[in-house]
């Protein structure tokens, strides 16, 4: 079983439309319960992409960020 990637920090950036939290997005949260294991592991392969583009440009995909 693939745990779900939340960590319970639940807030929609708008200019990305990732979780501040987790960085899915609405649909990949919807859908997490539906999901085969495979579809999981390729939402969390995208996750670490995201992670990794957050860690190059901090505050892209984080709430609050500004986008001026």
């Amino acid at each position: 079983m693939i745990e779900s990637p939340c960590i319970n920090i639940c807030e929609m950036d708008e200019t990305s439309g990732w979780c501040r939290g987790c960085l899915r997005t609405l649909d990949e949260i919807a859908f997490w319960s539906v999901l085969d294991d495979d579809d999981k592991r390729a939402v969390k392969t995208e996750l670490d992409q995201r992670r990794l583009q957050v860690a190059q440009n901090p505050g892209a995909g984080q709430a609050g960020s500004a986008a001026a």
